[in-house]
């Protein structure tokens, strides 16, 4: 991941934890123009539009950022977007990797920041998850708990972290402990990561493998220091294959955990924003079908 955050429109950190402004995150590398930094300010209003209209109070959010088409994924950051957060409305509670520090670190980002996190900010996908009550419920109360969210904070980032390994963690696992914390794992523990990891198995959750087929991004993870190998299993890492959660895994479970579970993506290219209700992705390129939504961005 590869961020750095400007100060209009920077992460406030989370009253959990607190962190400088300048704190630089590795999800981006590049600086926006006037006219991207535009486009996607006004696609952050749309997204939190969506949010507003839905009547929830939380919401489970994932958006594009690194490239990872090549491994068939079209997201890679997941977090929780809560209605009540105490740093702006829908703020995005959300683990990062904070490149200075080396280690991970726990932030509310507002909405607009969490979307500047892209390798392409001409082209980019936000999907939205809404829970029952019931399930939104706990887990607005477990994500608006700063102790307990950052007792789920492991101790060492790992961008392909194995999800039953308390050695790392990456983003999108912390949601899943998250979500374990609130649906049932026991947190009244010395460990609650393993008593969520434990849930979770036991919930049937896994995570499809991701086929890196290349020995080149085992080569860089000898160089870059939020990418881990040791601590996937050793048949895994001969066959180049790696079980990691990602936000398609989190959907995935909580929509078969919970049917009635709502459903909303978003995409946005250079002209236009396309919306649309329901599991069936969009189709690649930002291309509406019968049913989207249609909103003109230029």
């Amino acid at each position: 991941m590869a961020l750095v955050l400007g100060a209009a429109l920077c992460a406030t950190a989370a009253a959990a934890q607190a962190a400088p402004a300048s704190m630089r995150f590795c999800d981006r590398a590049s600086p926006l123009t006037a006219q991207q930094q535009d486009r996607l300010l006004r696609f952050a209003a749309i997204v939190q539009g969506e949010l507003d209209a839905s009547g929830q109070a939380v919401a489970l959010i994932a958006r594009s950022g690194t490239d990872l088409q090549r491994f068939g994924l079209r997201y890679s950051h997941a977090g929780v977007s809560l209605r009540a957060s105490d740093n702006s409305p829908w703020s995005v509670r959300q683990l990062y990797y904070a490149c200075d520090e080396q280690q991970p670190r726990l932030f509310d980002q507002g909405l607009a920041g969490f979307l500047f996190g892209t390798d392409d900010p001409s082209f980019g996908h936000v999907a939205i998850v809404l829970m029952p009550r019931e399930a939104a419920d706990a887990v607005e109360r477990v994500a608006l708990d700063n102790a307990g969210a950052l007792a789920l904070v492991g101790a060492r980032y790992s961008a392909n972290a194995y999800p039953f390994s308390l050695r790392y963690q990456n983003c999108n696992q912390w949601v899943m402990e998250l979500l374990a914390s609130a649906w049932g794992a026991n947190t009244d523990v010395a460990e609650p990561r393993a008593s969520a990891q434990a849930w979770l198995v036991d919930q049937g959750y896994a995570p499809p493998a991701v086929e890196v087929g290349s020995h080149l991004l085992m080569f860089a993870g000898g160089f870059i220091p939020w990418i881990k190998f040791d601590d996937h299993p050793e048949s895994d890492r001969f066959a180049l294959r790696f079980v990691v959660s990602m936000p398609a895994s989190i959907e995935a479970f909580v929509h078969g955990r919970l049917p009635t579970a709502q459903h909303i993506e978003l995409c946005h290219d250079e002209h236009q924003v396309v919306i649309r209700q329901g599991w069936q992705p969009l189709a690649e390129g930002c291309r509406p079908a019968p049913g989207d939504r249609v909103l003109a961005l230029d």
